[in-house]
């Protein structure tokens, strides 16, 4: 990173869990979820959080090597505005955590943690709206790695993995803490400062909430009217446009895949929370430091990915810095989904064989 700033944090570990039940039809174990409390958690902004909890999900339990070294934990990482929850559908864990599959929960401990921000973790809209910290990634990776170490007693990782956020999130992971993992699997992202397009969509995004007057400084009442522009621009920049063209061919059929995304969106998404999620974007530059990572690095990007488009050339050249690295490109096929391929584990899968084995101890 251009700048990681390890600013001091007490903690005080505070676990509770609960096991959610699994479906009939799904073929991983039920994930346990649980909350770490976090006391005067300091952000690199100078902010502090008298409490802070992290939520998660886990599936299967910790081993550890004759030294005490858990060495069968594997951290994935969610995007922008998602949580661990998102990993728990058949496209992903049902092709990745199920019985003889690559990361199968009966071998690996998976850890979903939801990050700050995030899901059921400490957010702006639990009441301190935007009075919240201003976090970053290195924040959430410092979070991320104090959830591991206080309160799962990891301290090891065998693999950190992560989609869009969680793509940049790991590549932190791998300059923040070189030697703390066996394996790095970061999926849709680019591994310099977010700007040209990229940097574009977002800020017009931010400005459309910021600028109306409804959003009144945090204080709205009602969810201001510049997050619906701020969804549609998410609907754009996340869309697989072979896969739109196939679904939707007619005009009636779009305009109702518009509508109904709209509405769900707009139910479950708060206007603060959006805005420190895509904010918390503006630091990250993890170019200068690549050559830090010393762990095997596999990194995976789709052509149709409008966020990431290969035209740019970018991770082909920055992926050379990387001692152990290797960037794959996904062409564009019936099987991928422009951004959202990152979960979409078998069109990928092979290479993830691949990395465990290369990276095997």
């Amino acid at each position: 990173m251009a700048a990681i700033l390890l600013a001091c944090w007490m903690a005080l570990p505070a676990l509770t869990q609960n096991t959610a039940q699994p479906s009939a039809q799904q073929s991983w174990p039920a994930p346990k979820e649980g909350d770490f409390a976090v006391k005067d958690f300091r952000f690199g902004s100078g902010e502090v959080l008298p409490e802070m909890n992290l939520h998660y999900a886990t599936l299967g339990a910790p081993q550890r090597d004759a030294a005490g070294r858990v060495n069968n934990a594997v951290l994935i990482l969610h995007g922008t505005g998602g949580s661990g929850r998102q990993f728990l559908q058949p496209q992903f864990a049902g092709e990745l955590f199920g019985p003889g599959q690559l990361l199968d929960a009966t071998r690996y401990f998976i850890i979903l943690p939801d990050n700050v921000g995030h899901g059921r973790s400490s957010k702006p809209s639990n009441g301190l709206r935007a009075k919240f910290p201003l976090y970053d990634y290195d924040d959430m990776v410092r979070a991320q790695h104090l959830l591991l170490t206080a309160g799962l007693a990891v301290n090891h990782l065998r693999l950190v993995m992560g989609t869009s956020m969680g793509c940049m999130h790991s590549f932190v992971w791998g300059e923040m803490f070189p030697d703390f993992m066996d394996a790095l699997l970061p999926l849709a992202c680019q591994p310099v400062e977010i700007a040209g397009r990229n940097r574009l969509w977002r800020k017009m995004a931010l400005d459309a909430i910021l600028a109306d007057p409804e959003w009144k400084d945090g204080n709205y009442l009602a969810q201001p009217r510049g997050l619906r522009t701020a969804i549609y621009m998410l609907l754009i920049v996340g869309s697989a446009p072979l896969q739109m063209q196939k679904n939707f061919p007619t005009r009636a059929q779009a305009d109702k895949y518009l509508d109904d995304q709209l509405q769900a969106r707009l139910a479950t998404t708060d206007a603060n929370d959006f805005l420190y999620q895509v904010d918390s974007s503006r630091n990250y530059n993890p170019s200068p430091a690549l050559d830090k990572i010393i762990a095997p690095l596999f990194h995976i990007n789709s052509a149709d990915d409008f966020i990431n488009p290969p035209e740019l050339g970018i991770a082909e050249r920055e992926i050379a810095k990387v001692k152990r690295g290797r960037f794959i490109l996904l062409p564009i096929s019936d099987e991928t989904r422009g951004h959202g391929t990152h979960t979409r584990a078998r069109v990928w899968k092979q290479y993830l064989e691949e990395l465990l084995r290369i990276s095997a101890r």
